[in-house]
């Protein structure tokens, strides 16, 4: 009998730990999701996708063909344009903006349209081997209205 209340009392003390474990539990965080519309064969783009990838977002890419359109679609000018555009809860992602500017941008909610890496800076993620430091560019944040101001300078 001694046995059978030991080993009661053990599952029940079992019980209530799994219980209590899992009442204190914080969901395991779920990143955060981003679009990219790009062309198909842009390797550069490619290897944008991979950064951010790397840095923790979950990445959905699009290959299009209607690149102008689509930049035109989201309220980025042309004289803010890159080569892929990518939208990540409400806000533009135009060009190789690195993820920790995305990730800037994602915690201090700046009244803004979104953030511009404008041309081809060839010293920015995707643009270089990864895991260098962005160097020598502007990150340049916009509104609706044209306002563009800097965002961050490397």
């Amino acid at each position: 009998m001694k046995n059978k209340t030991s080993i009661f009392f053990l599952a029940m003390a079992g019980i209530f730990l799994l219980a209590s474990s899992q009442a204190g539990a914080e969901p395991a965080p779920t990143a955060t999701q981003i679009t990219v519309y790009k062309d198909k064969s842009c390797v550069c783009c490619d290897t944008w996708v991979d950064h951010l990838r790397t840095e923790g977002f979950e990445v959905i890419a699009k290959n299009q063909t209607n690149m102008p359109e689509i930049k035109a679609n989201f309220g980025v000018s042309r004289n803010l344009q890159s080569c892929h555009t990518a939208i990540v809860d409400g806000y533009v992602v135009e060009g190789h903006v690195p993820a920790a500017d995305i990730k800037r941008m994602l915690r201090e909610k700046p009244d803004v349209l979104g953030l511009t890496a404008p041309g081809m800076p060839q010293k920015s993620p995707g643009m270089q081997p990864e895991g260098l430091p962005p160097k020598d560019y502007d990150v340049l944040s916009f509104d609706h209205k044209g306002k563009v101001e800097l965002f961050q300078r490397y």
